[in-house]
């Protein structure tokens, strides 16, 4: 029986030869069992500030090839990539490697997909790379942001002047606010909220789905958290007792995010190889893709990031733009408005849901995994009477892989025979209960038609103990199958 390791880079690219790139990676023999990998220019100008807007935009120093290999899993470079900076939203990865990844390992004329399409970074890549591409989001929020990325081929001349048009209405309105949420009041002092209100009142009248209008509502999304005082993370928690050094005036900012769009939009143009190439993303569900039948068969090439089991809360990551465009009013809107919709990886999730553990082990979808899922769960389980905060990490953990493998049981319907897959996954531990998520997916991959499963570790997790809630050591790295 072949050696569960395999030294060959995963899935070698279009014209290298097995073994000739670098990085460890475990391969599952038919029937083995698994090891775990541990070691263990714009022209024209919208508002006078547009041109002070330009001279504090910075491109940042590209990294070299050294640095981008060993930060696979990292997003914060794409804070220096055109169009990818407009708003910063979590990924599973860089621009630059799924492009690079795309370019190595989708055929000229094939189609890419992406599952868990988040604000549209993977579509991005392949557009950039001349492949056609597709990707579902089931986050409300965010599909918008994504659609109004992949809108980066408009006129910027036209966006330029459709903001200075809505700068006019907003200056036109009375300055004020009649905001009751509480959120808002502890985020903003009054002066900036007026301004954002007026702002959000003026693209109310700008009309309903039209790429221009999503660009606008972009921009006004992506300087909430620059305009607030408070401990606004770039993305997600709010923390109102902590106050940040530097806040940006509303109008500045806006000024300062149109140009930036506008310069993008005009740069961008000249780096991606084909400018039409299509890009596209819908509302839908990893799990069912049911919007995508029509892509049955054509997939040639998935790299995507799915939520990781470590109870973190997708839906709480734009509640502060959500209140600010009035879809929710309160943290207990979220349910209804967004989590339900998504892959259950958090424990406000499972709670909310009142799932019932033995129901999620029965599933037939879980078979594969079901002996070694029910220990954990029940270990879980046996954790929780311990602890004050009683989290349902149990059914969490239970739900999440009943979730994810009929996530893969989706895009089997869309993939090739001969497609490549790639899962950019970390495992987890909550209340220190190891969960090997890389090798459990890759076990319910295979169970759904895949094969050849290998793990790529990018990175350790979980290694600097202080203030850390347990002390297992944790890994996150890249999971190929072939379709």
């Amino acid at each position: 029986m072949r050696h569960l390791y395999d030294t060959a880079r995963p899935m070698e690219p279009r014209g290298v030869a097995r073994g000739q790139a670098v990085g460890r990676s475990w391969w599952l023999a038919p029937c083995a069992p698994f090891l775990h990998a541990m070691s263990k220019e714009p022209s024209g100008s919208i508002v006078p500030n547009q041109q002070r807007a330009l001279d504090r935009i910075e491109a940042g120093p590209s990294l070299d090839s050294d640095a981008k290999a060993s930060r696979t899993g990292a997003f914060t470079d794409n804070m220096k990539l055109p169009v990818h900076r407009w708003l910063r939203y979590s990924a599973g990865f860089s621009a630059e490697w799924v492009e690079r990844v795309v370019r190595d390992h989708c055929p000229p004329e094939g189609l890419f997909f992406d599952p868990f399409a988040g604000s549209g970074t993977a579509l991005l890549a392949a557009q950039a790379a001349g492949i056609q591409s597709a990707g579902a989001e089931s986050h409300p929020f965010v599909v918008r942001i994504a659609e109004a990325k992949l809108a980066w081929q408009s006129d910027p001349a036209l966006l330029e002047a459709r903001a200075g048009a809505l700068v006019g209405r907003a200056n036109a309105i009375v300055a004020g606010h009649d905001v009751t949420s509480e959120l808002l009041l502890k985020c903003y002092s009054g002066p900036a909220l007026a301004q954002l209100e007026t702002l959000r009142r003026a693209f109310l009248e700008e009309p309903k789905s039209d790429p221009i209008s999503s660009l606008l509502w972009l921009a006004i999304t992506a300087i909430l958290r620059e305009c607030s005082g408070v401990g606004t993370a770039q993305w997600q928690y709010i923390l109102p007792n902590k106050s940040k050094a530097r806040v940006v005036q509303p109008f500045d900012a806006f000024a300062m995010r149109i140009a930036m769009f506008c310069s993008d939009m005009r740069n961008h143009r000249i780096t991606v190889d084909r400018p039409m190439c299509e890009a596209t993303v819908a509302a839908d569900d990893a799990r069912t893709l049911a919007g995508f039948s029509g892509l049955a068969g054509k997939v040639d090439l998935i790299v995507t990031s799915p939520p990781y089991p470590n109870n973190y809360d997708y839906a709480d990551a734009t509640r502060l733009e959500m209140t600010f465009w009035r879809e929710i009013a309160r943290w207990s809107d979220l349910q209804n408005a967004v989590r339900h919709k998504l892959v259950r990886s958090c424990s406000q999730h499972s709670a909310a849901e009142k799932l019932d553990l033995e129901s999620l082990l029965d599933d037939e979808a879980i078979s594969p995994i079901r002996d070694e899922l029910s220990t954990v769960c029940n270990a879980l389980s046996e954790a929780r009477e311990t602890r004050a905060g009683k989290k349902t990490y149990h059914t969490m953990v239970g739900a999440y892989f009943n979730d994810l493998a009929l996530t893969w049981r989706a895009l089997r319907k869309l993939c090739t025979d001969d497609a490549k897959v790639c899962f950019v996954i970390g495992d987890s531990a909550p209340y220190g209960v190891h969960v090997p998520a890389e090798r459990w997916l890759a076990t319910l991959a295979v169970a759904e038609g895949f094969s050849s499963p290998q793990f790529e570790k990018i990175r350790d997790r979980n290694m600097k103990w202080k203030n850390r809630k347990h002390r297992v050591p944790l890994l996150e790295g890249n999971l190929w199958v072939r379709g």
